[in-house]
């Protein structure tokens, strides 16, 4: 896989789970790769929060489940600290609805169940690193029902002729002007592709297709790779 570049700081990474086989399988995954480092451990939410205060990691893989304070609750005491804060990555065997939304209402940048990939983690732990945000894909359509349900128009109304889901998001797609090539890189982004799968899929390079995700971003005025899956559900 492709890194950062070797002038680069590795991206520091506070690992947080209850399982020490877990934690140790984590690390062989993310230090296996040149630009992430893994500083330190804890297996408690309470140890979380010191560790982060003390060792200023730029993410925290973070369990849901653990002793004496969850991760959710620990996730949003370290992100209401004060001063420069970790990106939190939230890590857990549950999919549960729930678990989502409080994570994400506590302020955490990613949510992966255990069962992903290695690749996928490793990316997710560079995405949120760099500011962005990310979803497994087993979880994001939980999202994007919760955001459907919330828009929903209240009017019980059906126009007597609509364009189809697929006319309505082509349409959407070129007036905010993407070529083909960023409209088939979106795609694949709200089907919680990642960069190395778009790669694959499309036989480009890595660093061909975050340009292309780059450039999706900036032409649909969204914030970040979670805001563009929900532009284009929105649209269908």
């Amino acid at each position: 896989m492709t890194g950062l570049a070797p002038s680069s700081p590795p991206v520091r990474v506070l690992l947080v789970d209850d399982q020490a086989l877990v934690r140790s399988g984590f690390r062989i995954i993310l230090e296996s790769e040149p630009d992430i480092e893994v500083v330190g451990e804890a297996e408690t939410g309470v140890q979380a929060i010191a560790l982060a205060a003390s060792l200023t990691p730029d993410v925290i893989c973070m369990d849901v489940e653990m002793p004496e304070m969850n991760g959710i609750d620990a996730s949003r005491a370290i992100l209401q600290a004060e001063g420069t804060l970790p990106a939190v990555l939230v890590l857990t065997t549950f999919g549960h609805d729930e678990y989502l939304f409080d994570a994400l209402a506590a302020g955490v940048s990613g949510f992966l169940l255990k069962t992903s990939r290695a690749e996928q983690l490793i990316e997710a732990v560079r995405v949120v690193a760099a500011g962005g945000s990310l979803l497994g894909p087993e979880v994001t359509g939980a999202v994007l029902a919760r955001v459907r349900n919330a828009e929903a128009p209240e009017a019980t109304e059906v126009p007597a002729a609509s364009a189809s889901p697929d006319d309505t998001l082509e349409s959407a797609m070129a007036t905010a002007g993407l070529t083909p090539r960023e409209r088939a890189v979106l795609l694949l982004l709200a089907e919680g592709r990642t960069n190395a799968e778009i790669a694959g899929e499309l036989f480009l390079g890595e660093a061909t297709v975050k340009t292309h995700v780059s450039n999706v971003l900036q032409k649909l005025e969204v914030r970040d790779r979670l805001q563009a899956v929900v532009w284009a559900h929105t649209r269908t």
